[in-house]
């Protein structure tokens, strides 16, 4: 309008330390949002944000722009290119595994408001390698679910000697300990390692002892030459004869239990097989096995009485065996 005087300019003092101090109060009230701290859990566990936008049902780019956002935020850098590795740094994955145990809250508190007037339920996700899942474990589970009505266990068998990803189950079953902060690693059990054939493949064979080894069909485990087991026998041979090689120990087992030949057996896996007369042994020989069994969980899980039932449960089983 005619005659209206200007209005002066307003100059935003950017460099005064109230404004900062102002900033930095509104950054700090900013909280990010529920899909993108599922996001940096994930990514900071799988260290691939491909293979953390699959496993959330998500684009590569949603997951990185997620990331940014919490970057943006928190003020701090959270991951560092390595080759095809997204490294989380240390603040990342401080953050991750205080994230990991409230997720767990969370999902704790779903499932209950979910079964909420219905009898109370537990959840275990079990990972067993296969040699003891088919052997030991299964077999046995009917003894678990009478004494524990409540616990529903979801098994995975296992078959590769490096474990997955430990987050990803309750209670790992595995050859390797984990040692992560955070977990705990509980051997099993001692084992020693034994010659064992068929009763039918013992008669077919005439009466069989330790020095016939050399002569007479074997079965052979990959991760295992009968050399060392000759050695402890006092056999001059160095070199088994032929035989077909077994991947793992349950086919070994049940090739051995099928009259196709003698076999290196875990004296655990074998011991009912030997009581009920399916299993003979040859010699008196024992060698030490080179693999353990190991029972992996994470520390303050919330099922965490669940995850103890199941351990008492597998050490009474193991000691009367």
């Amino acid at each position: 309008m005619t005659g209206q005087k200007p209005l002066p300019d307003i100059i935003i003092p950017l460099n005064q330390p109230n404004f900062r101090h102002d900033l930095d109060e509104m950054k700090a009230k900013i909280r990010p949002n529920f899909a993108a701290l599922r996001a940096l859990e994930a990514a900071e566990r799988c260290r691939n944000f491909s293979l953390s936008a699959e496993e959330l049902h998500l684009t590569h780019s949603a997951i990185s722009h997620q990331i940014r956002q919490l970057e943006a935020v928190l003020g701090n850098t959270l991951f560092t290119r390595v080759g095809s590795e997204m490294i989380p740094t240390p603040a990342c994955s401080r953050l991750a595994e205080r994230l990991r145990r409230g997720l767990l809250e969370i999902d704790a508190a779903l499932d209950e408001a979910r079964t909420e007037g219905q009898p109370s339920r537990r959840q275990l996700s079990v990972s067993v390698m296969a040699d003891f899942a088919n052997v030991w474990f299964i077999p046995r589970l009917a003894d678990f679910a009478q004494l524990h009505p409540d616990i529903d266990l979801t098994l995975t068998v296992h078959n590769d000697f490096t474990p997955p990803d430990p987050r990803s189950v309750d209670v790992g079953i595995w050859h390797r300990r984990i040692d992560e902060r955070g977990f705990r690693s509980e051997k099993l059990m001692k084992d020693q390692v034994i010659a064992v054939c068929s009763p039918g493949f013992q008669k077919k064979h005439g009466p069989l002892s330790l020095d016939r080894l050399q002569d007479i069909p074997l079965l052979h485990f990959h991760s295992r030459s009968w050399r060392e087991f000759f050695q402890a026998a006092g056999l001059t041979r160095a070199e088994p004869g032929p035989g077909p090689t077994f991947s793992d120990a349950a086919s070994l087992l049940n090739a051995s239990l099928a009259g196709l030949g003698v076999a290196m057996i875990r004296e655990q896996l074998a011991r009912t097989f030997l009581r009920s007369g399916a299993l003979v042994q040859i010699g008196d020989v024992r060698i030490p096995a080179h693999l353990e069994y190991y029972f992996v969980w994470q520390e303050e899980n919330l099922r965490e009485s669940a995850i103890r039932c199941l351990y008492l449960w597998l050490q009474q089983g193991i000691e009367t065996m």
